[in-house]
């Protein structure tokens, strides 16, 4: 399933230029041309990334981002700034607010695209595996997983393995421990 980009931009020609790229790049595209519009979205479907500019109508993108990144909802939210506020202490507050890129106009579409491939990977990186049903999900009493929806069967040790690896994930664990472990649990 494509990832989902919001586009909060006010200007209709450059929302529909980042929408067509973003479109063309494989994504789905929903666009707010303003800040109500763009928490109506939220409210309704959490996107997987925001691409979403500064200065809009009735209240800033600057203050939305604050606002996504205080509540437990949305507080990781990927959100890429794009504006025309394109000086050192702009990029540097539009970052401290919780964007986790900034592109100031005038870009290329394509750029836009391509920060937003790395920081969904980046994001995809960062999330454990274990906790995003949609992207892996384990069957302990049949030894069966699901990675990207795709139904994959393990033997007992391959799946023990997995489980041990996944259990304590920022755990380097020596060849001999993962194997007494394993071989401890396939016992049972």
């Amino acid at each position: 399933m494509p990832a989902t980009i919001l586009i909060v931009e006010d200007e209709p020609a450059i929302a529909e230029l980042v929408s067509l790229h973003c479109r063309h790049a494989g994504y789905t595209v929903k666009v707010a041309h303003a800040v109500l519009d763009a928490r109506d979205v939220v409210d309704e479907t959490l996107p997987d990334l925001v691409v979403l500019d500064w200065m809009l109508p009735g209240q800033s993108g600057l203050v939305l981002a604050r606002q996504w990144r205080s509540a437990s909802r949305t507080k990781e939210l990927p959100i890429i700034m794009l504006t025309a506020r394109g000086d050192e202490v702009d990029r540097v507050a539009g970052l401290d607010a919780g964007a986790d890129d900034y592109i100031a106009k005038p870009f290329s579409p394509r750029e836009v695209c391509a920060r937003v491939r790395m920081v969904l990977r980046r994001i995809a990186r960062s999330a454990p595996l274990s906790n995003n049903p949609s992207v892996f999900t384990m069957n302990e009493s049949h030894g069966i997983i699901t990675f990207y929806g795709e139904r994959l069967s393990l033997t007992r040790y391959e799946f023990l393995l997995l489980k041990t690896l996944l259990n304590e994930p920022l755990r380097i664990f020596p060849r001999q421990l993962l194997m007494d472990l394993i071989w401890t649990d396939a016992m049972d």
